[in-house]
């Protein structure tokens, strides 16, 4: 089965980017109809003309640079906010005394603001406040005092900017706590893959042996301790595992970044695997194999994984009720779901055995059943009397609701 890593860049960021280049353009917009709509009350508009000119130009040519926060670089942000205070001490110069103490717009107006939100949005709450600083000391210098209207601005901007800032900064750091949480989702998710593998094979053969050399003696009988120590450390590790260090940008402002391995699964055949042909080979003189007379289709993995299951009942069954133990496996097929049961006759499990084995780090039930089943959204039932033999009944919805085959 093939595998391949897929990378995932989470940002919440990038909205606020693209909002902000749309801003850009609007208030440069707004600026240049201000600006016309009382152009003959400027003492010098020709100079407000060249101005509001460079200003449309730097706008849409640098478009691209406030697309993302890798492209918007300190020295572009320290030139965007260069051009903002310029046009901002340009007022006095080009427009009337009056409109200035009426409580008049500056040349780039609302434009300054975008300057500042760029800050915010690239370094956090820090450098939207040392953006908006700037522009409080240039909006007092171009008034001359601080008037009710200048206090009232630049406070706007300065509590705009810094909770903009702080936003910004919170939403990295849950883009990194996110990103950490799916990557052990995914590790722990892959682990228990494993472990029911390794169970199925290794850990089965390892238990086999140690048995088998411990009735036969002699050298066998160390060839087996030594099988049974490697077995208890292979279940320790299965069990525990280790877990990546969490993968975050370099820049955190381009988001945290989440890494999984995808699984190429066989290609499947049309309207899903049966899953009477996955079965079938189970059916032998101790096992009784039940079926519907149609087709049982599944997606293939799910078909895969609940046979995988139905495969593990029945070691347990051998290796717990005996090689003469009888087995039976009743297939049927319901409008939402496919129910698997597999009853046998054996002794039956004593209370507060199937806890014990979990707590041993032995993962027949827990992982090589219920977990697979977990994983396919459905649900395994286990009802065992004392005397009276086991059944497990598998139960597996056709359209999938739990996890992904992602690893």
């Amino acid at each position: 089965m093939a595998k391949r890593e897929r990378v995932v860049r989470m940002s919440v960021e990038q909205p606020l980017w693209r909002a902000l280049t749309a801003y850009r353009v609007l208030t440069m917009v707004y600026a240049v109809l201000l600006f016309a709509s009382a152009y003959r009350q400027f003492q010098r508009p020709a100079v407000a003309v060249g101005y509001l000119a460079v200003l449309a130009v730097w706008t849409l040519a640098t478009l691209p640079r406030v697309a993302s926060a890798t492209a918007c670089t300190r020295r572009f942000l320290g030139c965007d906010l260069a051009l903002a205070l310029v046009g901002i001490l340009l007022t006095p110069l080009v427009d009337s005394t009056e409109r200035i103490t009426s409580g008049g717009p500056t040349l780039p107006s609302i434009w300054t603001a975008g300057s500042v939100l760029a800050f915010a949005l690239k370094g956090g709450w820090r450098w939207a406040l040392f953006a908006s600083t700037f522009v409080a000391v240039a909006n007092v210098a171009q008034r001359g005092e601080i008037t009710r209207d200048t206090a009232h601005n630049v406070l706007l901007v300065w509590v705009a900017s810094i909770a903009i800032g702080y936003v910004v900064e919170v939403a990295r750091a849950s883009e990194a706590t996110l990103a950490r949480a799916l990557e052990i989702e995914a590790a722990t998710r892959e682990r228990e893959r494993l472990a029911r593998d390794i169970h199925d094979g290794v850990l089965q053969v390892l238990a086999m042996v140690q048995r088998r050399g411990t009735e036969i003696g002699g050298e066998a009988a160390e060839l087996g301790r030594m099988a049974g120590e490697q077995e208890v450390a292979l279940r320790t590790l299965v069990t525990g595992g280790l877990l990546p260090a969490s993968r975050v940008s370099a820049d955190a402002s381009r988001g945290a970044l989440v890494r999984a391995v995808e699984e190429d699964g066989p290609e499947e055949p049309e309207g899903g695997t049966d899953l009477r042909t996955l079965l079938a080979p189970y059916a032998c003189s101790r096992v009784t194999f039940a079926e519907p007379g149609a087709p049982v289709p599944l997606p293939g993995p799910a078909a895969r994984e609940l046979a995988a299951a139905v495969g593990a009942a029945l070691d347990n069954v051998r290796r717990h009720a005996g090689e003469e133990a009888r087995a039976w496996i009743l297939v049927e097929d319901e409008p939402d779901e496919v129910i698997v049961t597999v009853r046998d006759d054996g002794p039956g499990i004593p209370a507060g055995r199937l806890e014990q084995a979990a707590g041993e780090g032995r993962l027949g039930v827990a992982q090589s059943i219920r977990g697979r089943l977990r994983d396919l959204g459905g649900t395994a039932d286990l009802v065992s009397v004392p005397g009276q033999g086991t059944e497990v009944e598998l139960k597996v919805p056709k359209a999938p609701r739990g996890r992904t085959h992602t690893r």
